[in-house]
């Protein structure tokens, strides 16, 4: 989608499923609960720069395709005057290594209404996709895995807890959260 802000949706939303829930990092005009299909939520990513290194990757979420799949998230409305800005800033951000592709899908609210929304899902081609994973090794690399922006434990405990403020269950998460908890206490 590298078009130009023309083919951007008007009003701009971004849908956000893992770091965005809770640090959005741009202006916010409305925040909604909102479910993608396609795909599911998924510590499918290697981080080498963000929670990771090159020697020491971390793991990140991404949006992973899977048929039948969906995720629950959040959609965030930006305001219109901010709409370059906030898509510089997350090109920025987002598309460090390459490792997502920029695209814009629909994405429903719980009312039934669909809007178009900019997102970011994982490049099943790219070799930072790490899909398929075991939940243990997930764990264990979570554990341990620090980058540019902290540690990769900190990436999933405020997801895991922004989710459970927001009432969206995530199992794979929880089941993370409580075994990450686990490795790191007796380390």
């Amino acid at each position: 989608m590298n078009e130009g802000p023309d083919a951007l949706p008007a009003p701009l939303w971004v849908f956000g499923y893992g770091s965005l829930i809770w640090n959005p990092g741009f202006p916010v005009a409305e925040r909604r609960l909102a479910t993608m299909s396609g795909f599911q939520r998924s510590f499918c990513m290697s981080s080498i720069h963000h929670r990771g290194t090159d020697d020491d990757p971390g793991l990140v979420l991404a949006l992973d395709p899977v048929e039948d799949a969906s995720c629950i998230g959040v959609a965030f409305a930006v305001p219109d005057a901010e709409a370059v800005a906030t898509v510089a800033y997350l090109r920025e951000r987002e598309l460090i290594s390459s490792a997502y592709i920029e695209r814009v899908l629909p994405v429903a609210f719980e009312d039934g209404e669909t809007v178009q929304a900019l997102a970011y899902v994982v490049d099943t081609d790219h070799v930072q996709y790490v899909g398929g994973i075991e939940r243990e090794r997930q764990a264990q690399i979570i554990a341990h895995a620090v980058g540019g922006r902290g540690p990769n434990t900190e990436y999933l405990w405020n997801t895991v807890n922004h989710l459970g403020e927001l009432g969206i269950e995530d199992h794979e998460l929880e089941w993370l959260n409580k075994r990450v908890r686990e490795i790191v206490s007796t380390a």
